[in-house]
């Protein structure tokens, strides 16, 4: 049911933003970047919380379920952060003609990617499952410190990219419904690849008689 849902309003926002929302001025369609790159920032941001939350919760029950909740939503989180750089690119070229520019949002973003792939090459590093858990926990915790220098980026320093530009009434509906609907669709695929983990867990302990 969950990922039917998910997959409508994913559907419905395709649909607003492409044949509802207005087409910018001074962009054309290429400000419809939008609708999917701020989605992508805030789902980049959630994932890390996420991870640092699961991890702290982890330090304090030492129970791997939240381990694995954290891996999920790490795992998601980079992909979430790789597509944010990646979309912002395509923006960038189309509004400062530019692929990059090391202004101190796209600096601090891909400063987040980075400590996502420290996190998950950290993983792969370890054995030990508890272990693991709690170096994973430790650097999930630190990565949240990067957070405010994303979210604040634009207003503590001086850099070229938009603060909030300013958007009718039908291209916020659009970003708003875009944003509930990749978080949907975020939510959906974080409980199925927990699964998936939990499930390797058990089949791994039937034939090992431990946990990894």
């Amino acid at each position: 049911m969950w990922m039917k849902l998910a997959a409508g309003l994913t559907t419905g926002a395709i649909l607003a933003i492409f044949f509802w929302a207005p087409t910018e001025v001074t962009m054309g369609g290429a400000q419809r970047i939008v609708y999917v790159h701020v989605p992508l920032a805030w789902l980049s941001l959630a994932g890390m919380l996420a991870t640092a939350g699961c991890g702290i919760a982890y330090l304090t029950r030492r129970d791997l379920a939240w381990d694995h909740w954290a891996q999920a939503a790490a795992e998601l989180g980079w992909v979430a952060c790789g597509l944010t750089l990646v979309s912002g690119s395509l923006w960038a070229k189309a509004a400062w003609n530019t692929w990059w520019a090391w202004d101190p949002r796209l600096t601090s973003a891909l400063i987040l990617w980075t400590l996502y792939s420290g996190y998950l090459i950290l993983r792969t590093s370890v054995e030990d499952p508890h272990r693991r858990a709690r170096l994973g926990a430790v650097v999930a915790i630190v990565g949240t410190m990067d957070i405010p220098l994303v979210v604040m980026a634009t207003r503590w320093f001086r850099g070229i990219h938009p603060m909030a530009p300013e958007m009718e009434p039908a291209m916020r509906v659009t970003l708003l419904l875009s944003v509930v609907a990749l978080s949907a669709l975020f939510g959906v695929l974080l409980v199925r690849r927990r699964g998936q983990l939990l499930s390797a867990n058990r089949i791994s302990v039937s034939r090992h008689g431990s946990a990894t």
